[in-house]
């Protein structure tokens, strides 16, 4: 008599293995393909030319793609998906829908602006330079969404079911619980901390056979130092000097932490009444978007009130031409929080020259931007084919990191009750993987591999 076989089911990671961008986890059955998270790869030039490659899986045989979350390195390479043929579904929360929507248009429009841009001044090596995706391409996307709420769990095949759970890293942003074949999966996404500023604590999680967890801060500790602290030092410290202090910001999350940050600071005149400029098209609609779904945050109405409390809103382009038209001290908030793109840019040409003036860096910065390079010291930076040197100082701080850090991810781990069968770590550089690897190891005892980009894995 022959042994009954067990079904294969293999996870397969596409991106963020090795590095904290274009996250892409396939889950794959004889019947069925599953896609969790979609993302951009960004940073180095290897990688950010991955994005252009045929999409490493068969578009035609994915039944679906769930979504932990809308930022970029998680949804971003939706569109060109779709530009291959696939026509969803796309499962994602409300609000991850909505943070999507408003990210790829963005970026759709950012794309489109650099073409232009490159093939103006001649500094592309494509003739013409071309988008990855366009504004069009985006709008064959958006469509494809079905949102479900938290705790919920959804049917999506009879080999596969999924379920939300809170993540507390940003708006609308979630654990993914999946069970196939007799077998629970947990895939972290982007991990929250325990005590966030403006989001409710990740959920905690009893069992699972598999975890697939994130390591960007897997040999970290974050600051201890209240980011009110740190913050009121460096805009007191800019003041002083009679300068201006931009700061690079994440339009989800970060850009309405600083808003509420400095306004409280401006209430309590721990920092000088110094006008404050939000040049963020998209962290505009996402502080829009926390007025929407007061459940998905912790912040009260008044906090919400106190976050846009005399800021000047700079919506078009053409407006932020004259923020600098006189030199007095301000603070300007302005995409993007790597410094990859988008309206910072601008302030960055005009204010980088000048040592009065103020960087500052409030969140991660993935090797291979020009975050990492002002973070790192560098003489001078690229920007739209011109180098521009730095005299302005350059602040980092970490107090205000929407990512579980390493004593973060081994609380969150403590709760689950039985050892996993095994943990992969993604979504981190090689250096923090394996420091988290052993620390799990060493208090745990859990069987814990670094997930390999392109890497196979069979599971039974």
């Amino acid at each position: 008599m022959k042994n009954e076989q067990q079904p294969p089911l293999q996870l397969k990671f596409l991106g963020g293995a090795g590095t904290v961008t274009g996250s892409k986890i396939l889950v794959k059955t004889d019947n069925h393909q599953v896609l969790i998270d979609c993302g951009l790869f960004q940073g180095l030039k290897e990688l950010r030319l991955l994005n252009w490659r045929k999409p490493p899986l068969d578009v035609a045989k994915l039944d679906a793609v769930i979504l932990t979350h809308g930022h970029l390195d998680h949804c971003g390479y939706l569109p060109v998906l779709v530009k291959y043929g696939f026509k969803g579904p796309i499962y994602a929360t409300k609000p991850t829908r909505d943070v999507t929507g408003i990210i790829l248009r963005d970026s759709a429009k950012i794309q489109e602006e650099d073409a232009q841009e490159a093939n103006r001044y001649g500094y592309s090596r494509h003739h013409p330079a071309k988008p990855l995706y366009n504004e069009r391409d985006v709008e064959r996307t958006l469509p494809l969404f079905e949102t479900h709420p938290q705790d919920k769990w959804i049917e999506l095949n009879e080999e596969m079911k999924f379920c939300f759970r809170n993540s507390g890293h940003i708006l609308g942003s979630s654990i993914v619980e999946f069970e196939c074949l007799g077998r629970k999966f947990v895939f972290s996404g982007d991990l929250g901390r325990r005590h966030p500023l403006l989001m409710h604590p990740p959920a905690l999680l009893p069992t699972a056979d598999y975890i697939i967890l994130e390591s960007t801060y897997g040999d970290k500790l974050h600051s201890e130092t209240s980011p009110y602290q740190e913050i009121a030092e460096i805009v007191n410290h800019t003041f002083s000097k009679g300068g201006i202090l931009v700061i690079p910001s994440f339009a989800v999350e970060r850009a309405q932490e600083l808003l509420l940050i400095l306004n409280t600071l401006r209430q309590e005149k721990s920092i000088p009444p110094m006008p404050i400029y939000l040049d963020s098209p998209m962290g505009i609609n996402v502080t829009e978007l926390y007025l929407n779904y007061t459940d998905w945050h912790s912040l009260s109405p008044a906090e919400c009130r106190t976050m846009m409390h005399d800021v000047h809103i700079i919506r078009d382009f053409e407006l932020s031409l004259h923020v600098l038209d006189n030199i007095n001290p301000k603070i300007i908030i302005a995409g993007s929080g790597m410094v990859t793109g988008g309206r910072v840019l601008y302030y960055l040409e005009k204010l980088l020259g000048d040592k009065k003036n103020t960087v500052l860096l409030a969140g991660f910065q993935a090797p291979g931007t020009r975050g990492s390079l002002l973070r790192s010291g560098a003489n001078d930076i690229k920007i739209h084919g011109s180098y521009y040197t730095v005299h302005a100082e350059v602040k980092q701080i970490g107090s205000l990191s929407a990512h579980a850090d390493q004593a973060d991810l081994l609380w969150w781990l403590s709760h689950f009750k039985e050892a996993p069968t095994r943990i992969f770590l993604n979504h981190g550089e090689a250096q923090a993987s394996e420091e988290l690897r052993l620390k799990i190891n060493d208090t745990y005892g859990w069987n814990v591999a670094i997930a390999k980009m392109g890497a196979t894995y069979n599971l039974w």
